[in-house]
């Protein structure tokens, strides 16, 4: 991605078509290393978490903060600075030139090495513990690879440790192990047993080594990465098994991962399980068709076996790169803090791993308002950049240019919550682009609560326009939300334009309610014959307003009217209500109908009317009622069954007045149903109407035929077939007679069982009775004689007594009880015998 800074109009990185995130951001180190660039050119650098130290083509290093700012400066030499190294204490620095110069000096202290070549050098690094006083060590590098010891008299003794394979073009020093570079490759030293561990050749002889350097950086003590030219060797130190050693090293190297580059490689740094590379780039410049320098690029990738995937790419302008070749560029990190300096003889760069500062702001750029704004909520605690409402109100805005209306008002409720001056400031904002109604339906109602004037502006808006809407918002809107007087003057003009809107005077009404008028609104839902007006009326006890409009009630709902009603009868009477439905009898019948049903003596004045009621508007319950009823006067009540010729509610009456004669008559010669007549005989239970049954029937085969079915339990079925007329055809008499004699068998096996239980229930019963008379009965000092009332037994205990127990358990002295006048030997309890005489009240007698 391409950055701009604020002091340069340069670019930084290239912007990339794809939408994918940068992994790293970029910024020019400036302050004292742009006056230093300025005359000078940059040669190397090193890195420490405290500081940096940049070498210049014209001899000099300079001690840097992070800021680019010069904190101490060290003229080395007149030529340009080969290698800047530093110990892991930041304490002392080594530094070699290019006229073979090489310094080891403190930085806080006065203990230094001074050293020159007759060749140039090209490397130095010091033992990463050099302030330690056992690991007083460096190596430097020139056509030999020599290793310094300070031993006795703090004199410094030099040993060769590699030569004859061309110049030392890089080395670098973790814990126990070097790695250096020549023409040749890349070999390891194990200073603890001074023994070369491995030899990695380079791949590409054909790239000029001082054009094409090797990079070498070590990402922990055991993995060593490796870089030339273009192909990318990362490697294992691994102990070699006891085994294995013979005369070989104890340590080997193991190559875990190899691939290759698309350019040549500057430079290399860790970062997690992945690497950035700084590669040279060269390309065909469109104008003139030479091969030219391009901008160096900074990758990262994913290591793999044999190849790798790329994470980010990204092309980096920095000062003059048209002029530099791949031997210019370095890259050095800062291993704390996931920092990369991207070092050109013109320009440092310095590239840090984004933050989420850094993703917000990205994620804002590329106008993904949505994933910012959940970033900032995730990392709310972290960020110091962005404010979670900044982002909030401009991912609104710019919902607002989209369009997108309605999104951007329900954003509103989650992103200003319960700021008042911004929900009012938001709203007027959507009132200038005409789209209240989109906002109207996430204003807060509750905590906040905003100025009236917001809520009215809404509702006119809706008046004017949208009359559903509006009347959607008075309901689901508090009435203390605005002013309600305005708005209901507001609707009242509306209703002088169109006065039978029913949305409108709906919503005038629930305005009516919410001011507490509740007779005008109540006239409205009743003009409207709207649902809620039996809840208003119930809701606000408006039972004295409804006295006059129970018709208008009733037409409207007459069950639930006439439930309310019934509930309230302490609020509206019966008598009013029958009185008020007096030119609406189909009304009255149904109020006094569901009264007589829940209490069939509550309006027993009106049982009269409502047997003419029933009779005009409800026959099935005329019947049902009758035989209810106990107050109807039945005179009244056949006069009027027999103008109608209901034949069963006079047969009904008939039966009831005593009159079952005519009655029977009325079912066999109007109805002619024998099965009712049989019925009604049943019910009646009365010899005299069965003859005048069997009398009427007997010259009627049909109805022969149903006696003959049906009076076997009733009458002798014998009295019936002695009247049947000798030659009668009788439909299905042989059936009748079968069922005859089946229902008679039935009765005989009836009886017999009946029995058997009867003597089995007996019998057992008896034993029962045997077994608990049989049972002893306790006699102690607490009960007394029936009859002399004094403890039944003596003070005295050796003296003899008599006591007899009945075995209904009282008790008597033997001299207390009468003497039996019958002859039978058997005494009973005398206060049983009063009572009646039972098997419980034989005696039992005690004799001592």
């Amino acid at each position: 991605q391409e950055t701009r800074s604020n002091e340069e109009s340069t670019d930084e990185s290239e912007e990339d078509e794809s939408e994918e995130e940068p992994k790293l951001k970029y910024e020019r180190l400036s302050n004292g290393v742009t006056e230093i660039l300025q005359k000078d050119a940059a040669s190397c650098m090193t890195v420490h978490e405290k500081f940096l130290a940049l070498g210049t083509h014209y001899g000099k290093v300079y001690l840097l903060d992070v800021q680019g700012n010069i904190t101490q400066k060290f003229d080395v030499s007149p030529v340009k600075i080969n290698q800047i190294s530093l110990d892991e204490s930041g304490e002392h620095m080594g530094v070699c030139s290019e006229d073979g110069k090489v310094q080891v000096f403190g930085l806080y202290s006065a203990e230094e090495f001074h050293e020159t070549f007759d060749c140039p050098i090209k490397i130095v690094a010091v033992h990463p513990h050099f302030v330690r006083s056992h690991f007083k060590q460096f190596v430097t590098g020139g056509k030999k690879l020599l290793l310094y010891e300070r031993g006795w008299m703090n004199r410094w003794k030099p040993s060769v440790l590699h030569e004859g394979e061309g110049n030392i073009r890089n080395v670098k020093w973790r814990g126990h192990l070097i790695a250096w570079a020549n023409n040749m490759g890349v070999k390891i030293l194990d200073m603890i047993s001074k023994q070369r561990i491995t030899n990695v050749p380079r791949d590409d002889i054909s790239l000029r080594p001082d054009m094409y350097p090797c990079s070498l950086c070590w990402k922990d003590n055991l993995t060593l990465i490796i870089g030339w030219g273009n192909s990318v060797k990362i490697c294992s130190v691994k102990e070699r098994h006891a085994s294995e050693m013979r005369d070989l090293p104890n340590r080997y190297v193991e190559i875990v991962f190899q691939f290759d580059t698309e350019f040549y490689i500057s430079g290399l740094a860790p970062i997690c399980d992945q690497l950035v590379i700084l590669s040279y780039v060269k390309e065909i410049s469109e104008k003139t068709e030479v091969e030219c320098c391009a901008r160096p690029r900074l990758d990262i990738v994913q290591p793999l076996p044999e190849s790798c995937e790329e994470i980010s790419s990204d092309a980096l302008t920095v000062r003059g790169f048209q002029e530099n070749e791949c031997r210019d560029y370095h890259l050095e990190y800062s291993e704390g803090e996931s920092l990369f300096y991207i070092i050109s003889p013109r320009d440092v760069v310095v590239a840090k791993e984004r933050d989420q500062d850094d993703h917000i702001d990205w994620l804002l750029e590329k106008k993904k308002y949505e994933e910012a704004l959940m970033a900032a909520e995730i990392s709310q605690k972290t960020i110091k950049k962005h404010k979670i409402l900044d982002i909030g109100l401009a991912y609104i805005n710019h919902l607002v240019e989209k369009g997108e209306y309605d999104l951007a008002a329900r954003k509103c409720q989650k992103i200003l919550g319960k700021n008042t001056e911004l929900w009012e400031f938001e709203v007027y904002k959507f009132k200038e682009i005409g789209q209240l109604k989109a906002i109207s339906r996430y204003l807060p109602r509750r905590d906040p609560v905003l100025k009236p004037l917001i809520y009215e502006m809404v509702l006119h808006e809706f008046l004017e326009s949208d009359y559903e809407g509006f009347a959607t918002l008075i309901k689901e809107w508090p009435g203390d939300l605005y002013n309600n007087t305005i708005i209901v003057q507001a609707v009242v003009d509306h209703l002088k334009k169109d006065p039978q809107n029913r949305t409108l005077l709906r919503t005038l009404a629930e305005l009516y309610t919410y001011d507490q008028r509740y007779g005008r609104a109540l006239e409205i839902y009743l003009t409207l014959r709207h649902k809620d007006v039996f809840q208003l009326i119930h809701k606000h006890n408006l039972f004295s307003s409804i006295r006059d409009k129970i018709v208008l009630l009733m037409d409207f709902d007459s069950e639930k009217a006439v439930d309310m009603l019934l509930d309230n009868e302490d609020k509206i009477s019966i008598d009013r209500v029958v009185e008020e439905l007096e030119n609406r009898p189909e009304l009255q019948h149904v109020y006094l109908h569901k009264l007589f049903k829940r209490d069939h003596h509550k309006g027993q004045r009106y049982h009269e009317k409502q047997i003419s009621l029933y009779a005009e508007y409800d026959r099935p319950n005329l019947l049902p009622f009758l035989r209810d009823s106990t107050h109807c006067p039945l005179e009244k009540a056949l006069e009027i069954c027999q103008q109608r010729n209901f034949v069963e509610e006079t047969v009904y009456l008939l039966s009831r007045m005593g009159n079952s004669r005519s009655a029977l008559k009325m079912i066999m010669e109007e109805l002619q149903d024998v099965d009712k007549a049989i019925e009604f005989a049943k019910e009646q239970d009365d010899g005299e109407l069965w003859e005048d049954l069997i009398l009427y029937s007997i010259d009627k085969p049909p109805f022969i035929t149903g006696l003959l079915n049906n009076i076997g339990t009733h009458v002798d079925p014998i009295l019936l077939i002695h009247r049947i007329k000798e030659g009668m055809e009788i439909p299905n008499l042989r059936d009748s007679l079968v069922k005859i004699l089946q229902d008679y068998n039935l009765q005989i096996l009836l009886r017999e069982g009946c029995k058997k239980i009867l003597v089995a229930d007996s019998l057992s019963l008896l034993k029962k009775m045997h077994r608990t008379q049989m049972k002893g009965v306790l006699v102690d000092e607490e009960n007394i004689c029936e009859s002399c009332l004094s403890p039944i037994l003596p003070s005295d205990a050796s003296r003899s007594f008599n006591v007899v127990v009945f075995h209904c358990r009282h008790m008597f002295h033997k001299e207390c009880l009468p003497v039996s006048n019958t002859v039978s030997p058997v005494q009973f309890c005398n206060i049983c015998s009063a009572k009646h005489r039972g098997p419980g009240s034989a005696i039992l007698e005690m004799k001592k």
